[in-house]
């Protein structure tokens, strides 16, 4: 169910799929890693950026096992992106498992933000171009505003953890899924309001393949090939089989049948 945020009880524990330990702090802030620390953790909750991708979803069913569901926002931005394929996917997923939710507007960003994704018409680059470092689906700004809002919403409901599925492995070469970035925008985001955030990205360095493996021990591989949107074209499970978001997708897939993970 997608509603408004409410301020729910927090708990934390860094985990793994197997054992509970150190899957979400697999590129936190690594220096604050205190008994200091630990204790915060253990009273805390976490935001989910969640777009009702595979990346997305597998990152959500992480949190679950280090916070408990209740403890859990997740939250998906309307853009103005080509298609609401993804946000439907994601209310689904939230409706069917039992996370309360929250969708809000961001479209804005198709007026100041150029991007093949934002507009309704005009082809989307298969392959990052020549010359360039990433193809026309970059949205400059996306991920800068996702978390800033993400961070607010933390911290208006008392937690200090923000869980987003960006990867630098196999992924289309944006800026603002780079490790760089994200420990850049913790600390802003920690600044502008005198409050620690920790910005965990648990996917960052997998590959596509380890990511279907990971969603298997989380036992919802079925789920994510089937029921999730990565598609640009927004074509939900396999998607188009043309866009590089999916070709990604399905080098992973079938790397991760192969056992290459």
């Amino acid at each position: 169910m997608m509603k408004s945020v409410q301020n729910n009880e927090s708990v934390l524990n860094n985990t793994s799929v197997r054992n509970n330990k150190s899957v979400l702090n697999n590129t936190s802030v690594q220096d604050k890693e205190s008994a200091q620390d630990n204790e915060t953790d253990q009273k805390d909750g976490a935001v989910v950026i969640f777009s009702g991708g595979q990346d997305s979803t597998t990152c959500l069913f992480l949190a679950e096992k280090v916070y408990g569901k209740e403890n859990i926002i997740p939250v998906s931005f309307f853009y103005g992106q080509r298609h609401a394929k993804e946000l439907e996917a994601a209310e689904k997923i939230c409706k069917e498992f039992g996370f309360h939710g929250i969708s809000l507007p961001l479209d804005f960003l198709n007026t100041i933000s150029v991007s093949s994704l934002t507009e309704k018409t005009g082809p989307i680059d298969t392959e990052i171009p020549e010359g360039e470092n990433y193809p026309n689906t970059f949205v400059p700004g996306r991920n800068l505003f996702f978390l800033t809002i993400a961070g607010v919403i933390a911290k208006n409901n008392g937690y200090h953890h923000v869980i987003t599925g960006v990867s630098e492995v196999d992924f289309s070469g944006y800026p603002d899924c780079r490790e760089n970035f994200i420990r850049s925008a913790e600390e802003t985001i920690t600044f502008a309001m005198d409050y620690d955030i920790k910005i965990h990205t648990p996917l960052m360095h997998k590959t596509k393949a380890q990511i279907w493996k990971t969603a298997e021990e989380l036992g919802i591989i079925d789920l994510v090939h089937h029921e999730t949107v990565t598609c640009y074209n927004g074509i939900l499970g396999e998607g188009c089989g043309d866009c590089l978001a999916c070709a990604l997708r399905r080098k992973g897939w079938e790397e991760y049948k192969d056992g290459k993970y």
